[in-house]
């Protein structure tokens, strides 16, 4: 009976962008993590800043990512970072440009969702609190306010035209590293994809520090929008913690 091969050295601190060619590609990267965080309360967008243990991750990942991106630079495709424009995303980007040397881009529209009466509070409080609202909003119900603040829907358009908005600028083969927020990149991803609303919980939310990549399904002559575009990672970390779920089925996903 036929094995299948072994391939050696396929570690995740060994993964490289391979050549765009003509393709652009987005790199969805979350922040570290806070004192909110390690709390479990709802952040939204409140503006707490990193933790020691977030400026560490940042400052590893930054390292991991400036190396995967090595390949783009050197064959002359160029990296651009664009940003949150609060502190624990900033941060978190300031670390990778560090490394880049290049610029980073802010841009409001890529802040975590607005929660209203629920930022601060613990998710076991919120639970208590909103026990029929949380679980609307867990099922990505279009209309329901988080605390009475915004709707996935909201919170996925406002980032998608940021983000098409710093890859139409892009020639092709660069990438978009976009420095962002776990809620907020879920849903934002699935629009992207074409996902339909229904089916936007079939994506996780991003763990701290983590990535995912999306490439253009065409060339930059085509202006690839929403539904132009394929998952190549999703989640992925290879910090050297143990791997940890971004959330239980019985949360909600934000950060």
């Amino acid at each position: 009976m036929g094995r299948w091969p072994l391939i050696a050295n396929q570690t995740p601190g060994r993964s490289v962008l391979q050549p765009a060619g003509p393709r652009r590609r987005v790199i969805f990267w979350r922040h570290g993590r806070t004192s909110w965080n390690a709390a479990g309360r709802f952040q939204g967008q409140s503006d707490i800043p990193l933790d020691e243990v977030g400026a560490s991750q940042a400052s590893r990942a930054a390292a991991l990512l400036a190396g995967k991106l090595g390949s783009a630079v050197s064959g002359g495709h160029p990296v651009q970072i664009l940003s949150s424009d609060l502190s624990r995303a900033f941060s978190t980007a300031q670390e990778l440009a560090s490394l880049t040397g290049g610029p980073i881009q802010v841009d409001p529209r890529l802040r975590e969702t607005f929660g209203g009466e629920w930022e601060g509070r613990t998710f076991d409080e919120i639970i208590t609190s909103f026990p029929e609202q949380i679980k609307q909003w867990q099922r990505d119900e279009p209309g329901v306010r988080a605390g009475g603040g915004e709707t996935r829907v909201e919170v996925a358009q406002r980032m998608v035209d940021a983000v098409l908005e710093g890859v139409s600028v892009l020639p092709d083969g660069g990438t978009l590293v976009v420095t962002t927020h776990g809620g907020a990149t879920r849903v934002a991803m699935a629009k992207l994809l074409g996902l339909p609303e229904p089916l936007w919980r079939t994506l996780s939310g991003l763990s701290n520090c983590h990535w995912s990549v999306v490439e253009a399904a065409h060339s930059a002559d085509s202006g690839p929008g929403v539904g132009h575009w394929r998952l190549l990672e999703h989640n992925v970390g290879t910090l050297p913690e143990p791997y940890e779920s971004p959330e239980g089925l019985d949360q909600p996903v934000e950060d």
